[in-house]
C-alpha cells in the first residue's frame, strides 16, 4: 500500500486500487449514520427499546422480552431495508454512469417497473404452482427485459438520453397499468400481494421470507460491481474515450446493465417498488466524494441504506400508530428532486 496527501493506493500482484482519503472518511461517517438509525430504529415501537438494550439484544445478552422483539420482529426488518437500500442506490449509480444522465434511475428506464409486473405476474399465474423462492428470478427476468425494450425502443442512431428517460417513464406507467389490471382482476389475496409491491413496503419481513433470500444477491453483486467500478469511470467518459483507452464498450455496458438490473430486480422483488432511491443516493453521493466511481459505489450503497432506513423510521414514527410504507415517504422527496433536475437537464439532449 502507499499513499499521498490526498489518495492511497493498494497493490498486489494484477491488481491495482486507487481511494481518495476523503471518500474514506465519507464512508466511515456514512456507516456510523447507519448504525446508528439502525439502532434507534430497531428500538422505536409500540414497545420502546433504550439502544443500548438494543445492541444487548442483538448479541443475545438482553432480557427475553427485548431479545424476542429485537430479534424476531425488528431487526429483520432493519437489515432489509439496509440491504434494498444499498442495492437501489448502486443500481442507480451504474445507470446513470452508462447512460451520462443524472434522470437515470430503475425507477425511469423501466426496471422498477418491469421487476413490480414480474412479480405480480408470478403471483397471479405460479404463486400456487410452484415455490416463493423464485420469485425474485421473476421480478429480475421482468426488470432485465422492461430494460431491455425501453433501451431498444429509444435507440435511433444511438441513445438520446431525454428519449431514454421519457420513454422508461412512459413505459413503466403502462407497466404499472397492466399490474393494476391483474391486481383488481385476480383474487383478494392477489390484490394485498400486488399492492404491497406497487407502494413498497418492508412491513412484515422475516429472516425466512427476505433476509436469507436476499442477502446473498446483494452480497455477491455489489462487490462485483465494485470491482468493476474503473469501467464505470471510462464508460461515463462517453464512447470515443473508452474505445481510445482500450475499453470493450458494448460488452461491457451490457454486462454493468446485467448487474444493475440484478440488483434492482432482487430489491424490488422483496421491497416492492420502493421508487427514487435509485435517483437520489448517486446524486447526494456524487456531491460528496465526486464522479470516481471507486468512491461512488460504496457510498451510493450506505447513502440509499440511509434514506430507506429513514423513510420507513417516518413510515412508522410521523403517523403513529398506523404503520405507512417507506414508498410513499421516498417519493415525497425524490418526485421535487426528479423535477428539478428534469428543469436543470432542459438544455440537453
Amino acid at each position: 500500500m502507499s499513499h499521498s496527501n490526498r489518495h492511497m493506493t493498494f497493490r498486489n500482484k494484477g491488481f491495482s486500487y486507487r481511494v481518495s482519503k476523503k471518500s474514506l472518511l465519507v464512508s466511515l461517517v456514512l456507516l456510523l449514520a447507519v448504525i446508528i438509525v439502525m439502532i434507534l430504529s430497531t428500538g422505536i415501537g409500540s414497545i420502546y427499546i433504550k439502544p443500548v438494550e438494543v445492541v444487548r439484544a442483538v448479541f443475545g445478552y438482553g432480557t427475553d422480552p427485548s431479545n424476542m422483539i429485537v430479534r424476531s420482529l425488528r431487526l429483520p426488518r432493519v437489515i432489509v431495508a439496509v440491504l434494498i437500500g444499498a442495492s437501489l442506490g448502486v443500481a442507480g449509480s451504474i445507470l446513470q454512469g452508462i447512460v451520462r444522465n443524472p434522470l437515470t434511475s430503475p425507477d425511469t428506464i423501466g426496471s422498477t417497473g418491469g421487476a413490480t409486473l414480474g412479480a405480480v405476474s408470478f403471483f397471479f399465474f405460479f404463486s400456487d404452482k410452484i415455490s416463493i423462492h423464485w420469485l425474485p428470478v421473476a421480478a429480475i427476468l421482468g426488470a432485465f427485459i422492461a430494460t431491455l425494450l425501453v433501451y431498444f425502443l429509444s435507440w435511433k442512431n444511438g441513445i438520446t438520453p431525454l428519449r431514454l428517460v421519457l420513454i422508461g417513464t412512459g413505459f413503466t406507467a403502462a407497466m404499472s397499468a397492466l399490474s393494476y389490471l391483474m391486481m383488481i382482476s385476480g383474487p383478494i389475496i392477489l390484490a394485498n400481494q400486488s399492492l404491497t409491491f406497487m407502494t413498497g413496503s418492508i412491513y412484515g419481513v422475516s429472516w425466512q421470507k427476505a433476509v436469507y433470500p436476499l442477502l446473498p444477491w446483494v452480497s455477491v453483486l455489489i462487490p462485483i460491481i465494485f470491482l468493476y467500478a474503473r469501467h464505470i469511470t471510462v464508460q461515463s467518459l462517453g464512447e470515443d474515450i473508452a474505445r481510445n483507452v482500450g475499453s470493450s464498450v458494448q460488452r461491457q455496458r451490457f454486462l454493468l446493465i446485467i448487474l444493475s438490473v440484478a440488483l434492482s430486480g432482487a430489491a424490488v422483488a422483496f421491497g416492492g417498488a420502493i421508487n427514487f432511491i435509485g435517483l437520489m443516493a448517486p446524486h447526494i453521493a456524487r456531491k460528496l466524494v465526486g464522479p470516481s466511481f471507486g468512491s461512488l459505489i460504496p457510498v451510493s450503497a450506505l447513502t440509499g441504506s440511509l434514506l430507506l432506513l429513514l423513510a420507513d423510521l417516518a413510515g412508522r414514527f410521523v403517523f403513529k400508530p398506523l404503520d405507512i410504507p417507506a414508498g410513499v415517504f421516498t417519493a415525497a422527496i425524490g418526485a421535487p428532486l426528479f423535477i428539478y433536475v428534469l428543469y436543470r437537464s432542459r438544455n440537453r439532449g
